[in-house]
């Protein structure tokens, strides 16, 4: 069924039912527990229709424009549907650990693959992702170890006056005597992003350099500005296999040369499921000789998962690389097109599962983090 996820929800009058009605993943959230003592209202379901009405009958509701509106009740919509696969019982009482992680990837997933039903552009796909990632920060940042960094990576990928919104509606949508408790929290983090200058937009760091440091340092002020030392560029591709990796480094790589785990794997005769140890530490050699040597070039690999890209993020800059982050995406049908054409296909279930692991690179990640995007 073609259509735009956003147009529905404006169409139904913002009534989460009848959006519920349309999307029927959503329906996978009746009869999954919650702890009485913080939902007393019922389950994951009823807590999420309980959010949605409760957001549009906050004052500042009527001030935001029609797209705000529309991505913040699709992002109350989904913020918890990661609770369907997260959810379990530890010492007699329900829990749902790491649920917002769940649940970003699971709409990612859903927005990527259903891509002509739910119509969304990158941008705004990544804006509900990120809003469902981060909703319980509000609530819980001022347990963070450094409450000032958590608030700036997260306003890195998502506007936090829209977090705050989404948090206090998640805070009001539910029957709890925890409640006041919680409220109270979520105007904390107001305050706190707007004392840091985060309220509206990212902080405005001294340099490029400062911000990847920045996040790269256990203990640095956010507006230490510092020299920028770092000697060459180092390219590190990040996409899904076929999403244009290739094709992007003929045209922009100039003469670069390039560590392609593809092409050690082509080389060894391993094929696409097995020896990734092996091509991996070959090309960690290969990668070696140009770093040494402080010579730029392009490391090509999928690259899909935010742990591998900050291990190669921090090798390079060890040896005093300008590291630069380029993702790429094609469309899940373009996608799966092209790998039944490849002669060295890859097992449908395989790619399913790496899209299904898949983490977009966050701004923060490297000194320079680009996202490009076929319609």
């Amino acid at each position: 069924m073609e259509g735009n996820v956003l147009r529905k929800i404006r169409d139904g009058g913002f009534s989460f039912p009848l959006f519920a009605g349309e999307y029927r993943e959503l329906s996978l959230l009746k009869e999954i527990p919650q702890n009485p003592d913080y939902h007393a209202e019922g389950d994951v379901y009823r807590h999420t229709e309980l959010v949605c009405g409760e957001l549009t009958k906050m004052p500042d509701w009527q001030w935001l424009g029609q797209e705000e509106q529309e991505l913040l009740f699709l992002a109350a919509a989904f913020h918890d549907i990661g609770k369907i696969s997260c959810t379990k019982q530890e010492d007699g009482k329900w829990v749902s650990p790491k649920h917002t992680i769940r649940g970003e990837k699971d709409f990612r997933r859903m927005a990527y693959r259903e891509g002509a039903r739910y119509g969304l552009s990158f941008g705004q796909r990544e804006t509900v992702a990120k809003l469902i990632r981060y909703h319980g920060l509000p609530v819980w940042f001022w347990t963070k170890k450094r409450p000032d960094y958590n608030l700036l990576e997260a306003a890195e990928c998502v506007p936090l006056w829209m977090l705050f919104l989404l948090s206090l509606a998640d805070v009001q949508g539910r029957v709890s005597a925890l409640e006041d408790g919680l409220f109270g929290q979520v105007e904390m983090f107001a305050d706190y992003a707007k004392e840091l200058g985060v309220w509206e937009r990212p902080y405005a760091f001294p340099g490029a350099y400062a911000k990847f440091r920045y996040f790269q340092k256990e203990s640095m002020w956010q507006g230490t500005d510092l020299y920028d030392g770092l000697e060459f560029d180092v390219i590190i591709m990040s996409g899904l296999p076929l999403s244009g990796k290739d094709t992007w480094i003929g045209k922009n790589g100039g003469n670069l040369p390039v560590v392609s785990l593809d092409d050690i794997r082509a080389e060894m005769g391993i094929p696409p499921t097995k020896g990734s140890g092996r091509v991996v530490q070959e090309a960690l050699e290969r990668a070696k000789v140009f770093l040494r040597k402080k010579e730029p070039f392009i490391w090509n690999a999928t690259n899909i998962m935010q742990e591998t890209r900050r291990k190669l993020v921090r090798l390079f800059d060890g040896y005093g690389a300008r590291v630069h982050l380029v993702y790429l995406e094609a469309p899940y049908g373009e996608l799966l097109a092209r790998n039944r054409k490849r002669e060295r296909h890859i097992p449908e279930p395989v790619l399913e599962d790496m899209i299904r692991k898949l983490e977009i690179p966050a701004p923060w990640e490297a000194y320079e983090v680009k996202w490009l995007t076929t319609p």
